[in-house]
């Protein structure tokens, strides 16, 4: 008999994720909220809690296109993925878990964003985003009991947003044990076979719709282009991107076809940045490959 779950998972656009997991919409009667678990691409200010961090989103041109202007604890000029995502399907957004503010009744409204610049598949910090969402579920199983919180936590969306900092603050650097133990497929393997083991062990806390972004063209990003000879992208760092993409959508597949009642959706993001960088006319970007921190760097 022919497996109907097979083409549940597929490559999808990042806004498109959340309507193909059947997400519904803000009037039910029950609150839908996120939990979200990344990088500096979703982070939202709990860096900036970490007071030892050198990864910090607090210089004056982080948040120029958001609210005040001011900079506000994400690494970016204005919205984060995890923003335009959750404000597209009308879902609030999940306060950082360090700010001092956050309280239960916090979590039931907006869910948690646990996302940490730096943060990664292989680090410490991803078996402490687990453990920071398993205090949450007991302060919550406190606050409603049992049930309620389950089934809260199972009607929950979960964004999955890492990845990029295993391969370029780590594989990447000739520093580490890492470049030199493994070969490019074989350390994406062991990225995925760590990725497997996490989104296993937060379906066992009752995840059931999850949303994990892949990689983008990361042999384009400024270090990368640095460290080549032309200034171009590195192809071979974007080769790398892509065979994790590749094992990843492999890997969530699996997933949806055997744990039940689940979906596990993939967010392309390697075709829509390398589009921009291909034809940055489409977009409103002059130029693809200087950073607007260039200049502050060098006065």
């Amino acid at each position: 008999m022919k497996n109907t779950k097979r083409n549940k998972t597929t490559i999808l656009p990042i806004l498109m994720i959340f309507m193909i997991i059947n997400l519904p919409r803000r009037t039910c009667s029950v609150s839908v909220v996120q939990f979200i678990f990344g990088d500096s691409l979703s982070d939202v200010g709990n860096n900036n809690y970490l007071t030892r961090s050198l990864a910090r989103a607090s210089l004056p041109w982080y948040g120029i296109d958001f609210g005040n202007g001011m900079p506000n604890g994400r690494f970016t000029n204005g919205r984060t993925i995890a923003d335009i995502v959750g404000d597209y399907m009308g879902l609030p957004r999940p306060p950082a878990f360090l700010d001092p503010s956050l309280n239960d009744d916090m979590i039931l409204e907006n869910g948690v964003n646990y996302a940490s610049g730096g943060g990664g598949i292989l680090n410490e910090t991803s078996s402490l985003f687990i453990e920071l969402f398993q205090g949450t579920q007991e302060m919550i199983r406190m606050k409603i009991g049992p049930e309620s919180a389950d089934k809260f936590f199972s009607q929950a969306r979960y964004v999955v947003c890492m990845g990029s900092n295993d391969y370029i603050n780590n594989y990447l650097l000739p520093v580490y044990a890492d470049s030199w133990t493994y070969t490019g497929d074989s350390f994406t393997n062991y990225v995925i076979s760590t990725l497997d083991s996490q989104l296993r062990l937060l379906y066992a806390l009752g995840a059931r719709k999850v949303a994990f972004f892949g990689l983008g063209p990361m042999g384009c990003i400024p270090l990368q282009r640095l460290m080549s000879s032309d200034g171009n992208c590195r192809e071979s760092t974007n080769k790398l991107s892509k065979g994790f993409n590749k094992a990843a959508l492999q890997l969530l597949n699996n997933l949806t076809n055997i744990l039940p009642n689940s979906s596990f959706v993939f967010g392309d993001a390697y075709d829509y940045f390398q589009d921009i960088i291909d034809q940055p006319g489409k977009t409103w970007f002059v130029s693809v490959t200087q950073t607007v921190l260039v200049a502050p760097l060098e006065r």
